[in-house]
């Protein structure tokens, strides 16, 4: 089951500080006779309703009754803005009209991208080192070692050097750096976001009723794109099969990189810990395994401090030990053998396949453990940025990288035996022991790439409605998407705990790596075509042979790849394939679940209307049976998952008890992002003018606002009365400049200013003799009836009405169908947001049952 509402789930790094509101209180006027009347509906709730006091009156209404607050400048109150809400002019309700008057809340926050300069993008820069190339950065420990089997002669060890500088230059330089770290979705990377990028550009999902109302389609017009890719575009947005060819892709792509997100610290761990062998030789494998076992575990545990901690802590380690590698290789280089230079010329690159064959080939599978970690690369841009990535890349990890295995080939030249363990042979006399100290270090913070992918990836595809809603901890207010999530950085270290326990061994963890990664580059090389075909427009003939270039050689490395699976890269092709299944089948219910709620999401005159013979009695339409509604005394909230149309918690209420509250009011949380929304547009208010005393109120929060309200239902109320009063002095302020024909407008911004604070002020607005201004709730009728009606509402009782909605699988579903869904409705009743997270009084508390079937 799944309650009809949007529960708060406030996330915010580990400074934010919880600030609590003392609930006002209201006195009971004792000559009030509608303090203790009941309004029966026939219907029992089984619910205790608590009376409240008198309408309210200035002097006893708080100033201050809760919201959405930043806790780092909750004391900065702020001036009061200009009225910037859409101004109507609604002389006389007209309620055969369905209109929904008041605040448009829809856009104005979504999601951009961020864009830094300066020592802000210096730094970045730097935390960069420390998170992305922990993993490509220390591949000169192993791959040469990996990718000679005997000790290699001089022109073998020319080619393979020529192999690995291409292969870094091509896959990781020219693909990476130039042309696929700008196909972001605003800021976001990974081939998931590709995906994300082009369901924006074509239609080609379905999307989730809560994100249609934000969603930004950017969708070219037909005539505006060249004649292939308009026949491309048309074909992919007909076609099923590419449909969910694109959808697989996507997803896949973020299994395999959650695949490797397990192995990847425990293959890196497990290294650095037998790297001790150097000094003891004799270290028993069991006290390998549980050295690795506690330094994952203290890996894991300090993910909560954030990545721009772990970054700025980890990039020094990174750092050195690249600079290391970069003094080695000059050093090697200027020592032993300076002709190794040679292999910049691909004309080596091309001799190694045209000599070797077959056995060149299956020597690729060593030498693509040069640009592992790639992946990673694009897929923690959102953590960083595109500038900050190309920076730290070619300004040092790349010329670094390059010296390395520079230095390395000129030293193995004089000693070919020296390639079982090319970095601690190579390294200059006297500089073993510090090496290996520094090595050790930057093979435990290798992992740091995929965990930091793992958290972004996840937060990518919950937005799509792939995965159950998890927490999300925004762990830096200045870079938006640097983020922690709690449940999957648990999963991963049991996980990596388990990978190790059983394989123990980095040779067996070795044949498990690299199928994955290639996967994910051929899935980025055809995702990034499309969006460039698509998204950028450019000519297909411009994008062909890039295409051609990069997918044959990711073609390659991946067929040489897949020799892997049988020796161990199953493990990770099998967790992939589970994690799909997983994603996938969560994406079939959610879509299944929406098709069977859209019989719901009318506007509410479709299900209420006027009698005009009865003198404007509200009944049912007569879809609904046409019954006349009861007026319940009270003040009714009803939450709204959607935050459009009418709720359908509302629907099942009114139809079910045959009565409607006085006041209801739609009240929806909307999280947008950004890290705090400002005062004067967290809150939006619209009326319905079919369903007299029917409001819609949207609170918008950013990521590092908690909602902080004792009792929410006096929040609300205020919003609504000075949502009123506004709609009152627009109307005054538009009347007198039809009777002046003067511009008032200054004028107009004082009487709103007296309107809205004349109920906090405490004056009682009587005209007097020395002419004392009326307040404007007292000189607009209609104002005047509507906060009569809010306040009688509010002191008469609280109704916080919440919907629990039950699915259902049709009858006579096929097996494999009914199978899915059951799997989806198990998963989803165990991962609900449940009633208490929304501590509410539950004396006030209704809930309205109704069954979905999907």
């Amino acid at each position: 089951m799944e309650n009809d509402t949007t529960t708060p789930k406030p996330s915010s790094g580990p400074t934010n500080t919880t600030i609590r509101i003392e609930e006002p209180s209201f006195p009971k006027d004792p000559n009030d006779p509608d303090r203790d009347q009941e309004h029966a509906t026939g219907v029992s709730t089984g619910v205790n309703f608590r009376s409240r006091g008198s309408s309210m009156s200035s002097s006893h209404r708080p100033e201050l009754v809760g919201g959405v607050y930043n806790p780092r400048s909750i004391i900065s109150r702020g001036k009061r803005p200009a009225d910037s809400r859409s101004s109507h002019d609604n002389g006389t309700s007209q309620s055969h009209l369905d209109i929904e008057e008041g605040d448009d809340w829809r856009g104005g926050y979504e999601k951009k991208k961020q864009v830094f300069k300066g020592r802000t993008l210096l730094w970045l820069a730097y935390q960069s080192v420390g998170v992305i190339y922990g993993d490509i950065g220390t591949s000169p420990l192993y791959v040469f070692s990996s990718t000679f089997t005997a000790p290699p002669t001089h022109r073998d060890l020319l080619q393979v050097l020529s192999v690995v500088i291409w292969s870094i230059t091509i896959l990781v330089t020219f693909k990476y750096i130039f042309v696929i770290l700008h196909a972001d979705n605003e800021g976001e990377g990974g081939t998931f976001s590709c995906y994300s990028l082009l369901t924006r550009f074509a239609n080609i999902t379905e999307r989730d009723p809560r994100e249609e109302v934000t969603a930004r389609m950017e969708r070219h017009l037909t005539n505006d794109l060249k004649p292939p890719t308009r026949s491309l575009r048309a074909k992919l947005e007909g076609s099923r099969f590419t449909h969910v060819l694109l959808k697989i892709i996507g997803v896949l792509a973020v299994s395999m990189v959650m695949s490797d997100g397990v192995l990847t610290p425990a293959q890196s761990v497990l290294g650095a810990v037998q790297g001790l062998s150097v000094v003891k030789p004799d270290i028993s494998k069991s006290t390998v395994t549980g050295t690795t076992c506690g330094i994952l575990v203290l890996l894991f545990l300090i993910q909560p401090l954030g990545t721009s901690k772990i970054a700025s802590t980890f990039a020094p380690i990174v750092i050195v030990w690249l600079g290391l590698n970069f003094s080695f290789g000059i050093y090697n280089l200027v020592t032993f053998d300076w002709t190794v230079l040679k292999a910049f010329s691909p004309y080596f690159a091309f001799q190694f396949f045209i000599q070797h064959k077959t056995r060149a080939w299956r020597m690729l599978g060593g030498v693509l453990l040069s640009f592992t970690g790639v992946e990673a690369l694009f897929a923690d841009l959102g953590a960083f940025s595109l500038h900050a990535i190309q920076l730290s890349w070619m300004c040092y990890t790349y010329p670094c990288l390059l010296l390395a295995y520079i230095g390395q080939a000129a030293y193995i030249s004089h000693h070919p035996d020296a390639y079982t363990n090319p970095f601690f042979n190579a390294t200059p006399p006297g500089t073993l022991y510090p090496s290996l100290v520094i090595a050790i270090l930057a093979a435990i913070v290798a992992s740091q790439a995929m965990i930091t992918a793992t958290f972004q990836l996840i937060s990518q595809i919950m937005k799509l409605s792939y995965c159950p809603q998890v927490k999300v901890v925004h762990t830096s207010q200045t870079f938006h998407g640097q983020i922690y999530v709690p449940f999957v950085n648990w999963l991963l270290m049991l996980g990596a705990i388990l990978v190790t326990a059983v394989y123990g061994d980095t040779v067996k963890l070795g044949n498990a790596y690299g199928v994955c990664v290639m996967f994910v580059t051929f899935f980025d090389t055809c995702m990034v075509t499309l969006v460039s075909l698509i998204v950028w427009k450019l000519s297909p003939f411009l994008v062909f042979v890039p295409w051609l270039v990069f997918a044959s050689v990711d073609g390659l490395y991946l067929s040489a790849a897949l020799i892997k699976v049988p020796e161990g890269a199953w493990f990770t092709l099998t967790l992939s394939g589970i994690l799909t299944s997983l994603f996938l089948l969560w994406r079939f219910g959610k879509e299944n679940q929406w098709r069977a709620e859209a019989e719901d999401r009318f506007k509410p005159s479709h299900l209420i209307v006027k009698d005009k013979d009865e003198g404007g009695r509200l009944r049912l339409q007569p879809v609904w049976g046409g019954d006349p509604l009861s007026s319940l005394r009270g003040f009714g909230i009803f939450f709204d998952k959607t935050g459009v149309m009418t709720p359908a918690v509302f629907t099942h209420y009114v139809t079910k008890f045959v009565a409607i509250p006085e006041v209801a009011v739609f009240f929806h949380l909307h999280p947008v992002e950004a890290p705090t929304v400002l005062p004067e547009e967290r809150y939006a208010v619209s009326h319905f003018t079919a369903v007299p005393g029917c409001y819609r109120l949207v609170i918008k929060h950013g990521f590092m606002d908690q909602v902080i309200s004792p009792d929410l239902a006096a929040l609300i109320y205020e919003q609504i009365r000075r949502f009123v009063v506004r709609q009152a002095t627009e109307r005054i302020s538009a009347l007198e400049k039809l009777r002046t024909g003067e511009d008032t407008d200054c004028e107009g911004e004082q009487e709103a200013t007296k309107g809205e604070t004349s109920h906090q002020s405490g004056s009682s607005g009587a005209s007097g003799p020395d002419g004392v201004l009326l307040p404007v709730e007292l000189r607009d009728e209609e104002a005047a009836a509507e906060l009569a009606r809010l306040d009688r509402a509010y002191a008469s009782k609280i109704l916080y009405v919440v919907g629990k909605e039950q699915m259902r699988i049709k009858t006579g579903a096929p097996i494999a169908r009914r199978f899915m869904l059951s799997v989806f409705l198990w998963i989803r009743d165990n991962t609900r947001a449940k009633i208490a997270n929304l501590q509410l009084a539950m004396d006030r508390l209704v809930e309205v049952g109704f069954v979905k079937e999907i």
